[in-house]
């Protein structure tokens, strides 16, 4: 078996040899040198461009159908609504400059190609050209701009509502931790050297503020249509506190507490019953199944995206939107931490 492979290798470098020898002898037939182009090689490499550029679109456009069905489901936060419509501006903005742009350039490739008959002519300087590929999208980037700085001055502004829910989101290698203010709606004073023990988060004993805060580890839950107001830190290295299904990001800065805002729309039961999460989550159970992994319900997660190490990959929580009174029954059954100060 293994001489008749040997003896197919061979007569297959003989062969593709000799077509290579043939190809040579032809070339001696030709009036022209091979390395000159002819008027139909020039038109064949036009026309071959101008197709390339109908499957090059078909492409994009199957690329676009195929995959569509992978992204985020609609933002389930108010200022979400308006990132998603942001954002669907500029994808839009781009795909009208790519269709145009490399219209244009298959085009040109064919009509400007080579010609015995023709000379190129030299066209160093326009300044009408210049004044429109300047113009034109400096307008339309200020307008993206403009409409970014609004919406992030918005959603990051500090937050008013009388009725808000705080929480402090702790990132460390490789987990979070999720604190509450208690019912005086206030956070206790934390630090760094207080960390030992019990006291996960670093919270200072002798501020009372702190007494009946709630630190939970495994998830943590969020009433819908309130506003969230999110405080951050990190014990270690630089993590990103990244909710993506509210599309809400803010880094986790060791040494300072950075915060964010959003307003939840939709409860996960709701989410759970969208048909595109349906839809979305029987294609992960589908490949679950291939790995044989046991099947998963849709849940909104908060994420470190961020390279922090190791196991940055995992380092994950569980976030449950409820109905006011579901949130409130889950938050009576929460004990406030007790801890001790570190010696």
């Amino acid at each position: 078996m293994n001489f008749l492979v040997l003896l197919a290798i061979v007569l297959l470098i003989i062969a593709g040899h000799q077509l290579l020898r043939v190809i040579e002898l032809s070339r001696g037939l030709k009036k022209t040198k091979e390395w000159q182009l002819t008027d139909h090689d020039n038109n064949l490499m036009g026309k071959a461009m101008l197709a390339f550029m109908f499957l090059f679109f078909a492409f994009f456009f199957w690329q676009v159908d195929r995959w569509i069905d992978r992204s985020l489901p609609p933002a389930s936060s108010v200022h979400g609504v308006k990132i998603d419509q942001l954002w669907d501006y500029n994808m839009y903005l781009i795909t009208v400059v790519f269709l145009i742009t490399n219209a244009f350039l298959f085009w040109f490739a064919y009509k400007y190609r080579g010609n015995s008959k023709t000379k190129a002519t030299y066209f160093p300087h326009d300044n009408r050209l210049e004044m429109a590929w300047t113009v034109v999208p400096a307008i339309v980037l200020a307008f993206v701009i403009i409409f970014g700085l609004i919406y992030w001055n918005e959603i990051t502004s500090e937050a008013t509502s009388k009725d808000k829910v705080t929480v402090e989101l702790y990132a460390k290698q490789f987990s979070w931790n999720a604190r509450y203010a208690g019912k005086d709606g206030k956070l206790g004073e934390s630090n760094y050297r207080h960390i030992g023990g019990s006291n996960a988060v670093g919270m200072d004993t002798t501020d009372a503020a702190g007494f009946d805060d709630i630190v939970v580890s495994n998830e943590f839950h969020v009433p819908v249509n309130k506003e969230i107001e999110f405080f951050m830190r990190s014990r270690d290295v630089l993590h990103g506190a990244y909710m993506p299904h509210f599309r809400a990001q803010m880094n986790c800065v060791p040494g300072m507490v950075t915060s964010f805002k959003f307003i939840p729309t939709k409860t996960t039961a709701e989410m759970r019953k969208d048909k595109y999460v349906i839809k979305m989550m029987a294609g992960i159970n589908a490949q679950r199944a291939k790995a044989n992994k046991e099947p998963v319900e849709f849940d909104y997660l908060l994420l470190c995206n961020k390279i922090c190490g190791s196991s940055h990959y995992n380092m994950q929580m569980n976030l449950v939107v409820d109905t006011q009174a579901d949130y409130e029954a889950w938050l009576a059954k929460q004990k406030a931490v007790k801890v001790v100060a570190s010696k």
